[in-house]
Parts: structure tokens; C-alpha cells; sequence
């Protein structure tokens, strides 16, 4: 199985020896990397039931939690990174969630498919329909997304949230461009943000 973009991106960003919280950790991929290339440590938290599986299938550490009931079990900064990869626009209030990372973690990174990409706006104004695609394979009525979010909503969000934003990487679906970079608004498939207070 080829590595997904976004975890490479992350993976880059955590610092060896980490104390990690994977929120949403779905099978446990990414912090089973991570704790190989890092030797990071931590936990993930999902509420699947498949998924849990999974993760105790890679010797993952699995806390089953719904994460729009907060994460009042963590105490303020108890982690190095908290991270949350394509699961923010599942959250009843994404931007509560975020806080609670930055309580949590000295900082967050966030991963998130982009509502705003090109295709998604050709598709909605010639079809008349909501977008179905590889990376958004849901129909209107059984997606999990229920908060879509730009790229440029994100930024608006922490400006307002006063939340600091380290790096930001765009990707479309071969990686980071330097298209991506000038219009991420319109080109990018997904964005990753590392965050802190």
C-alpha cells in the first residue's frame, strides 16, 4: 500500500520521540508510522468499531471515545502534537475540536479534503448536484461531512480563533505544486495545517 500524501507530510513535521494524540486515528496507519520513523508514542481515539480492530491488530493504543463530547479525559497540554486527518468537517462544532487540541497538545496538526477545489465548484454548477468523487466518495445523504470547509474558511477560522498557523502544505491528488500554492483556494484537494497558540 502507497503512502498517503498527507501522512508523508506529517511525518515530516513530527519531531522523533513525540508524545502524540491521533484523533479520528481510523486504522492506526499513520501512528504506526509514526512510530517507526519517529519513534513516536502515543494513542489514538476512534469510534469505530472496525477501525478499533484494526488498530489493535497493528499494536496500536486505541481509546473507543466520540470526539464531539471533547476530550475532557486529557489533562492541558499532555501531549507534544495532536493530530486529526480527514475527520475535522465530520465534527459537530470543528472549531470546539480545535480548541480542545490546542488545550491538549502544545500543538495540532490538521488534515482536510478542500470543498473549494475546482472540480467540486464545475461539478455543483453543471450537474446541479453535490460532488462524488475518489477523494469525497459519499452521497449527499450518507456522508459523514457535514461542516465543508475551504481552504480559505480554515484560515478565516484562525485568524478568528487566534490560532497560530506554523506551516501549510496544499496538495492535489500527486502532491504539493506550486500551483497549489498560488490559487489553494481553487487547485488544492486537501490541506495540512501545523498549529499552535
Amino acid at each position: 500500500m502507497s503512502l498517503r500524501i498527507d501522512h508523508s507530510i506529517i511525518e515530516s513535521w513530527v519531531k522523533p520521540g513525540s508524545r502524540l494524540l491521533d484523533l479520528g486515528c481510523g486504522d492506526g496507519s499513520l501512528l504506526q508510522l509514526l512510530a517507526q520513523n519517529r519513534q513516536a508514542e502515543g494513542y489514538g481515539v476512534e469510534i469505530g468499531e472496525a477501525e478499533i480492530n484494526a488498530c489493535i491488530a497493528r499494536g496500536v493504543n486505541v481509546i473507543e471515545h466520540n470526539l464531539d463530547r471533547g476530550l475532557t479525559q486529557f489533562s492541558d497540554k499532555s501531549f507534544d502534537l495532536v493530530i486529526m486527518t480527514q475527520a475535522l468537517q465530520t465534527m459537530r462544532f470543528p472549531h470546539k475540536v480545535l480548541d480542545e487540541m490546542l488545550r491538549v497538545g502544545r500543538e495540532c496538526i490538521v488534515a482536510f479534503p478542500n470543498f473549494g477545489h475546482w472540480r467540486a465548484r464545475w461539478h455543483l454548477a453543471v450537474s446541479g448536484r453535490m460532488p462524488v468523487s475518489d477523494i469525497l466518495p459519499y452521497q449527499w445523504y450518507d456522508t459523514p461531512n457535514i461542516h465543508f470547509c475551504t481552504v480559505r474558511d480554515f484560515d478565516v477560522l484562525c485568524r478568528e480563533q487566534g490560532i497560530k498557523v506554523l506551516q501549510r502544505q496544499v496538495i492535489n491528488t500527486q502532491g504539493p505544486s506550486r500551483w497549489c500554492d498560488m490559487m489553494p483556494n481553487l487547485l488544492a484537494v486537501n490541506a495540512v495545517y501545523h498549529l499552535s497558540r
